[in-house]
């Protein structure tokens, strides 16, 4: 390519029609400054340097002339180092999109659950997909150390980010829980019948392919938790090997020597010590082994695994946030990524890839969690099961946007139940808003200021934004409102207000903000609105195509969800927690 550095049908620097620094063909090429590309091309060729014109005398010269002030020096110093950086930059996002694999968007299941709605300020969670694969394709069998074809989900974390992307919680799911795994999409293009009850990790496997099968992991967890995922990543293991090697090691810490017999159960000996005792930095090969191992510690189940897991990127995340979220400092990091990086179509550009990473930098460590999908061992085999309800109380409050303590992310406490009223006329049910109009009147309803009331808003429409445009019109009127997310049922015709105890009257004030809208006693506390299609009509707006119609039966108030077991909450993660702590389960080993 002609018109670059150095180029030209003529190539050295005294060549005719070589290009000054200032772009301009000047005949006569100037000798090059020191230090300059071109001394740098003169080294390069074994040709020694030029010497500074003038000698000592010029330096003494240039010694009695006035200096320019520091300002100037800071001002053009700067302006190279821009111009510097998106030169390099450009040549930096080609690479990284040269490195970048991205799956079959046709490969992702047609009926999908909705995607989450925004809040008041317009902002939505995030639902991102990570996954380790064991792939021992390319140079991956020389870090795996086995020689099976194909590729397994060594690691599966589903990552959700909160609307306010200052919180974030990783679910682990174990990789030989039996789930159901639906249709998924072959590399010949046909379909699978889908499967019943399969291992987890069976769905990355589908197909047989080195690259594994993330779209068919991503519909298996799409199936299982009622959440949609908006991004996928999967990892091999040479990337992993060489994200870790970026950062310049990760802090872990163990409860025990390991040995290569740990790490390799085919070794038929205990051999040396591969992971020491106690707190250590590792990377590369021996940072895999910490995150694979599961074999010579706790019970040797991946249970263990999981913990150690969700200690190493506890401890990465750390690493990267005291490196500072920075593009100098991604950079490197997402080269070594990318290297080995399969993502869904929306995070197939280096530029999406890095927005989406600074979009985590608020993230406190604190306000990052782990947990383990909740699970049992099975009696049959050594399989797990998924206990239930408490896993469908986790994905819940997940698509409720609620921390695993039930907390709005934003810190906002759920509403409270107001003290119980003396006895009343019995309540009759629903009423309009035309009637609590009139019943708006009554003392609690004048008595109690709309900044009191606090109003959980869910949109029962498809219509995208109609929680969030409701809130708005709520906060107009000065109520305490909240935009949750969707309900379960999007086919709500008509807007409901929903009351908990002693919150009727207030449940009408704010049904005048909404006309037609009906008013009925709920299952949780506080005030919920529930908006219809009457509402987002009354917007302006309309239905996704495809959507249907019709009221819903006996609608039940999705707002707050059940709060999650303790044998959840108690043993999840914080990034910020001790990297010793609980980094095993189970005895022996």
């Amino acid at each position: 390519m002609s018109g670059q550095w150095g180029e030209g049908p003529a190539r050295g620097d005294d060549a005719p029609g070589a290009l000054t620094a200032d772009g301009a063909n000047a005949g006569a090429v100037p000798p090059p400054r020191p230090g300059g590309r071109a001394e740098a091309r003169r080294a390069a060729q074994g040709r020694p340097p030029v010497a500074p014109p003038g000698g000592r005398a010029a330096a003494r010269a240039a010694a009695r002339k006035p200096k320019w002030g520091a300002k100037k020096i800071v001002a053009w110093s700067a302006a190279g180092v821009l111009v510097l950086m998106a030169g390099t930059g450009g040549l930096i996002y080609y690479k990284l999109n040269g490195n970048i694999k991205s799956f079959d968007q046709d490969a992702v299941a047609k009926d999908r659950p909705p995607e989450a709605q925004a809040d008041a300020a317009g902002n939505k969670p995030v639902n991102v997909l990570l996954i380790g694969s064991d792939s021992r394709g390319k140079n991956n069998s020389d870090l795996g150390g086995g020689e099976e074809g194909g590729a397994r989900s060594d690691t599966t974390i589903l990552l959700h980010v909160y609307a306010d992307h200052k919180h974030a919680v990783g679910i682990s799911v174990p990789r030989n829980a039996m789930v159901a795994i639906p249709p998924c999409k072959l590399p010949n293009g046909t379909w699978t019948k889908g499967e019943k009850s399969q291992r987890f990790n069976a769905a990355f496997s589908t197909g047989g392919s080195e690259d594994g099968n993330p779209a068919c992991t991503q519909n298996t967890v799409e199936k299982l938790t009622g959440i949609r995922v908006d991004h996928t990543m999967v990892v091999d293991f040479s990337g992993f090997s060489a994200m870790t090697k970026a950062v310049d090691g990760v802090d872990v810490c163990l409860p025990q020597d390991i040995h290569e017999g740990d790490v390799n159960p085919n070794l038929g000996k205990k051999g040396a010590v591969v992971l020491k005792q106690g707190l250590q930095k590792v990377e590369g090969q021996q940072a895999l082994d910490y995150v694979r191992l599961r074999h010579g510690i706790g019970d040797g189940s991946d249970i263990g695994r999981m913990k150690r897991q969700q200690a190493f990127i506890s401890s990465l995340a750390s690493k990267i946030k005291s490196q500072g979220l920075n593009p100098a400092n991604l950079l490197p990091l997402a080269d070594a990524a990318t290297k080995s990086l399969t993502v869904d179509p929306g995070l197939d550009s280096a530029d999406k890839l890095m927005s989406f990473g600074l979009s985590l930098r608020n993230i406190d460590l604190h306000d990052l969690k782990f947990v383990t999908l909740p699970w049992r061992f099975r009696k049959v085999d050594k399989e797990l099961d998924i206990v239930q309800p408490d896993a469908d109380k986790l994905f819940d409050t997940l698509k409720a946007d609620r921390t695993i303590d039930g907390q709005n992310a934003t810190g906002e406490q759920p509403p409270e139940a107001a003290a119980p009223t003396a006895p009343a006329a019995p309540d009759t049910g629903a009423t309009t808003a035309t009637t609590a109009a009139v019943s708006a009147a009554s003392p609690l309803a004048t008595g109690t200021a709309n900044k009191d009331v606090k109003v959980s808003v869910y949109s029962g429409t498809t219509a995208p934004g109609m929680a969030a445009k409701a809130t708005e019109q709520l906060k107009a009127a000065k109520f305490t409102a909240t935009a949750v997310g969707a309900a379960k049922n999007l086919k709500y015709t008509t807007t409901m207000v929903q009351y908990g105890s002693g919150q009727k009257a207030n449940a009408e004030k704010v049904a005048e903000l909404f006309p037609g809208a009906v008013v009925e006693p709920g299952t949780s506390a506080g005030v919920t609105v529930i908006v219809g299609k009457d509402f987002a009509a009354a917007n302006g707006a309309a239905a996704t195509p495809g959507a249907t119609g019709g009221s819903a039966a006996a609608p039940s108030a999705p707002a707050v969800p059940t709060p999650l077991p303790t044998s959840v909450t108690e043993d999840a993660r914080s990034a910020d927690d001790n990297i010793c702590d609980r980094t095993t389960y189970g005895s022996g080993g």
